[in-house]
């Protein structure tokens, strides 16, 4: 029995392979505001998302192998899945807001697109240290829900952003080519959604809390 319980993954790995998926969420979100911030050319910036989210799919795939494996899991198995399910969704997300940016031949952005991507950043550095909070759920309680509900107000202020700059596309564009205002309102649409993503996230955590308290 022991050189069984030997292959078999620790508890405690779940929460590791959980926070380096998180740190690919940063990266990525960090290289979506260089790009959108022109800190660096738009290739190189969507060439280092993919490079994340490749990795983030690696560690996805780790997690639903080890969830296979594990006889105990720290928490129930299908919260496992869904919040690994979730934190990759968020990346998948930034990878097809910087693909959109990259086939419309976008080379400028709006002060509220730029915005958006400081909000995506902020946001995924909360998501990231709300999962390192999870090994110790029950201690760290009251941090993770101040953490959700900050997640909750920044995709608030997101939401706002998304509507002033739409609105200030229509504006600029109502007379002029009809295409450039739908080029912009597409990737405000995927700005927004990045930040869906990541409530999400916030939202699977505050469920398990709930689940576990």
């Amino acid at each position: 029995m022991r050189w069984f319980q030997a292959l078999m993954p620790r508890e405690d790995r779940f929460f590791e392979l959980f926070n380096r998926h998180a740190a690919t969420i940063v990266l990525g979100a960090q290289a979506l505001s260089d790009l959108l911030e022109s800190r660096a050319s738009i290739e190189d910036c969507r060439a280092r998302i993919a490079v994340h989210e490749n990795d983030a799919d690696g560690l996805t795939r780790e997690v639903m192998l080890a969830v296979r494996r594990t006889f105990i899991t720290p928490f129930d198995r299908g919260d496992i899945q869904d919040l690994i399910s979730l934190l990759d969704d968020s990346i998948d997300q930034m990878q097809k807001t910087a693909k959109s940016i990259v086939q419309f031949e976008v080379t400028s952005f709006e002060p509220a697109m730029r915005e958006m991507g400081e909000v995506i950043v902020k946001a995924s550095e909360l998501t990231a240290e709300a999962v390192g909070l999870l090994s110790a759920m029950q201690a760290n309680a009251g941090r993770l829900n101040a953490l959700a509900e900050e997640i909750t107000r920044i995709e608030e202020r997101s939401d706002d952003l998304y509507d002033q700059g739409v609105k200030a596309l229509f504006r600029t564009h109502r007379n002029g080519n009809p295409m450039d205002y739908i080029i912009g309102a597409e990737i405000y649409d995927h700005l927004e959604k990045v930040v869906d993503r990541l409530q999400d996230v916030a939202n699977r955590i505050s469920g398990i809390l709930i689940e576990h308290l």
